[in-house]
């Protein structure tokens, strides 16, 4: 709307209140009256025109869409139950007076009233990251549409507090804060919130939920399949109370403000329990607070459910079930390292076998395995606990990562010495895994005799099966991006995202792209002789070892992920 509209001219009329003006709808003075009211009241343009009879609800559409050129929707034709959930929060879309109607691709349809409300377009944009499109329909009719959602999840809200749901807190102190901090009727919208944004989280396929205070606003994000999403701005009010809440419940210091801390909670909703992993930190204007959703199925999909071709499979298999040596699995953080891990341990989980975790921290509880957490505090270290585990008789002993030289010259000595040994590194791909250990200070010939197998993996988003479309790519892309002359031959058909209601743009799920090189003789030699990484990739390569972007074009070709997926997760 204009600044000032008490002696405005007609030029001065901005969104729906111009639009009707040249449409014949409203002449200039009851126009500015309109707007004058709107603001006294502080209600939309539209709802005062409303209810102020001038122009009636399906006129007032009707004129819009034919003067903006935008569709038109009776909502009575619509099942409303069949309309999207959790796309925008239902406190913006009250807030904005609108209806999430379907979303297709990067594009969400939008349904309301007054079409001209940027606000409203850059509010939704910033939130879901999806380009707002404006389908026009009835006030009245989507004013009932609103109310009703926001009664629903209101419903929702309240049927949660009273469910059969419940935080598992063992300290006898924290479950006195705990039920001290339940009981406070003033922090009852907080409990509330946090077990709605807990249970979004798990029914969204989310891994982690953030909470982050900024100076002027409060926002909470949920990363779903690698990429974080806004879900919600709740009053910057409730920052202080739902980080206590948050650290009570994890058995953390809720008067210790200044420094991060680490902690864990478990959330028990029926018969099932899920485990969180809690971390807070400082900021300018409050702690922001990130939960992980620790999935314990994760680890128990079997590596099949990871997404290693056959014989990536058969390699990795064949050297996890050798008597000792060492394998190693690399790649950033997020990149499913240790699921890869403890989907190894399941499969050598039995009874005859002695398995020893050392983690920081341990981020599953894996029945039949001996997991250790690090406490640097106390002296807790990888390296103590290494050395510990030698003397408990272990037939498999899985380091969380190896940091530095003392770690790692004790896991090798252990793998030299008839132990199975499993840990990660923080390296770009196999390869260059070898010069990293070489670069800490390890001795050629240890590494050479030792390390049996490197895995090196990054997460690709999995296409949606409902709504994926058949794909066309230039010749001259599919050969840069990595495929060969003979592989373009029409036997096989590349898919794109589109995008519907069961998914996120188009994707749903995640998949392991792998690199699984064994250390062949080959490849020991350049080792000995201080080789660069370049040469022992060379090597891999002539000895058929796939390198990241090779085995994600094996999926692009499979149909699991687009090729523009394989080539933001592999661009080296």
């Amino acid at each position: 709307m204009a600044d000032t509209l008490a002696e405005a001219p007609q030029s001065a009329l901005s969104g729906v209140a111009r639009v009707l003006v040249h449409a014949g709808k409203l002449n200039e003075k009851v126009a500015e009256s309109l707007v004058r009211s709107a603001r006294e009241k502080k209600i939309s343009f539209v709802a005062a025109v409303i209810a102020a009879g001038t122009v009636s609800p399906a006129d007032l559409a009707h004129t819009l869409s034919t003067a903006l050129a935008l569709p038109l929707l009776d909502l009575n034709a619509v099942d409303s139950q069949k309309l999207p959930r959790n796309i925008i929060d239902v406190k913006l879309a009250s807030e904005y007076h609108l209806v999430v109607l379907g979303k297709r691709g990067g594009r969400l349809f939008i349904g309301g009233a007054d079409p001209t409300d940027q606000e409203a377009v850059e509010r939704i944009k910033f939130a879901t990251q999806l380009t707002p499109e404006w389908v026009i329909v009835e006030h009245d009719k989507l004013a009932k549409l609103v109310e009703a959602n926001g009664a629903s999840a209101s419903e929702t809200l309240e049927s949660m507090t009273t469910g059969d749901f419940e935080f598992d807190v063992t300290d006898e102190a924290a479950a006195q804060e705990a039920t001290e901090a339940t009981s406070d009727v003033e922090d009852a919208p907080v409990v509330r919130f946090l077990q709605k944004m807990l249970i979004d989280a798990i029914n969204a396929r989310a891994s982690d939920l953030h909470f982050e205070p900024y100076e002027y606003h409060y926002r909470v994000r949920f990363r779903i399949d690698g990429e974080l999403r806004e879900i919600t701005q709740p009053p910057i009010a409730i920052k202080d109370k739902l980080a206590s809440r948050i650290k009570v419940i994890s058995r953390l210091d809720i008067a210790e403000k200044r420094v991060p801390q680490d902690g864990r909670m478990k959330l028990k909703f029926g018969s099932k329990a899920i485990d969180f992993r809690v971390s807070t930190l400082p900021t300018l204007f409050g702690e922001k607070i990130v939960i992980r959703i620790l999935d314990a199925s994760s680890a128990k999909l079997g590596i099949e459910a990871l997404g290693y071709e056959k014989i990536e499979r058969d390699r990795l298999l064949q050297c996890i079930h050798r008597p000792y040596g060492m394998v190693l699995v690399t790649g950033p953080t997020g990149s499913g390292k240790t699921v890869s891990l403890y989907t190894c341990l399941n499969i050598l989980n039995q009874p005859g076998v002695n398995i020893s975790t050392v983690e920081d921290p341990a981020e599953i509880n894996l029945p039949g395995i001996n997991q250790v957490n690090v406490n640097d505090r106390a002296g807790l270290t990888f390296a103590v606990a290494l050395k510990s585990f030698l003397r408990q008789d272990p037939d498999v002993i899985m380091v969380g990562e190896i940091r530095d030289l003392e770690t790692a010259d004790i896991a090798i000595k252990a793998a030299q010495t008839g132990h199975m040994v499993m840990s990660t590194l923080h390296t770009n791909d196999a390869p260059t895994t070898l010069t990293r250990m070489l670069n800490m200070g390890v001795a050629p010939f240890n590494i050479a005799s030792s390390v049996l197998l490197i895995t090196a993996q990054r997460l690709a988003r999995k296409l949606c099966e409902s709504c994926k479309a058949p794909a066309t790519y230039p010749r001259e892309a599919m050969l840069k991006a990595g495929f060969a002359e003979s592989d373009i031959n029409g036997s096989w058909t590349p898919f794109r995202a589109v995008g519907c209601s069961a998914c996120t743009n188009g994707y749903r799920g995640r998949v392991g792209i792998y690199q699984v090189m064994p250390i062949t003789d080959e490849i020991q030699r350049i080792i000995l002789t201080e080789g660069t990484a370049v040469d022992i990739a060379q090597q891999a390569q002539r000895e058929g070892v796939r390198d990241l972007r090779q085995s994600g074009l094996v999926k692009v070709r499979t149909g699991v992920t687009t090729l523009e997926e394989v080539i933001s997760v592999t661009n080296e």
